[in-house]
């Protein structure tokens, strides 16, 4: 895939809410999951882009650029009917992330994401709008042949809101489908419903947020 588009792949997902306290969720049993993964602790700290008046959020695109991980980068991402479309770009050496100067402060977003948005918005309209930190501990979820059904990510978050300076923590659960994951519609949704069981008897809830993003804009 060319530059300009980045790359792209389709992320489907649920995230819950959990306690602080809540333990691990036996996933093993659930659909063809028969092995978890150790775990891998990834520290992340994203800012999150957009105009004075939303005009990203209020057509359901993040624009943000990470720090930390194996996607470490610029995305873009869009709702699907199923899921979200991510589109990556890789840092550049020594760009800057727009928050030195607080919320206030104009982005250096690349020129390629800027095309991608289209007529949506101009650089000298962007501005960072919060920023998410988080402590995520990793582990995939395998089949009995090895082959990854999905990702299991325990998240502890804090997020700010850049504008108003109010920020909150947070504990959530995410999982991802991967490769070996149910091929139609129907089977990703019947696995879903069987994890959101073991999530439900561990302690967790399905998220009241549809995006860490949404919950750091909503701090104080």
């Amino acid at each position: 895939m060319s530059k300009h588009h980045g790359t792209s792949t389709i992320e489907i997902e649920r995230k819950y809410d959990v306690a602080e306290d809540a333990r691990r969720p036996a996933f093993v049993g659930v659909g063809p999951i028969a092995v978890i993964e150790a775990p891998e602790v990834r520290e992340l700290d994203a800012v999150y882009y957009d105009t004075e008046d939303f005009r990203l959020a209020n057509a359901n695109i993040a624009l943000r650029r990470r720090e930390g991980g194996p996607d470490a980068g610029w995305h873009i991402k869009r709702d699907l009917e199923e899921g979200r479309l991510e589109q990556h770009w890789p840092l550049a050496e020594g760009e800057d992330d727009g928050t030195e100067h607080g919320a206030r402060g104009r982005a250096s977003v690349p020129a390629a994401l800027l095309k991608e948005l289209g007529d949506l918005v101009q650089r000298d309209l962007l501005m960072p709008v919060a920023r998410v930190r988080n402590h995520r501990v990793v582990s995939r979820l395998l089949d009995a042949a090895g082959y990854p059904v999905a990702e299991y990510c325990d998240d502890h978050v804090v997020g700010e809101n850049l504008i108003t300076g109010h920020s909150e923590s947070w504990r959530e659960w995410e999982v991802e489908l991967s490769a070996a994951a149910p091929d139609s519609r129907r089977g990703r949704a019947e696995l879903f419903e069987g994890l959101e069981v073991v999530v439900r008897d561990a302690g967790g809830t399905p998220s009241a947020s549809t995006s860490k993003l949404e919950r750091a804009l909503r701090a104080g």
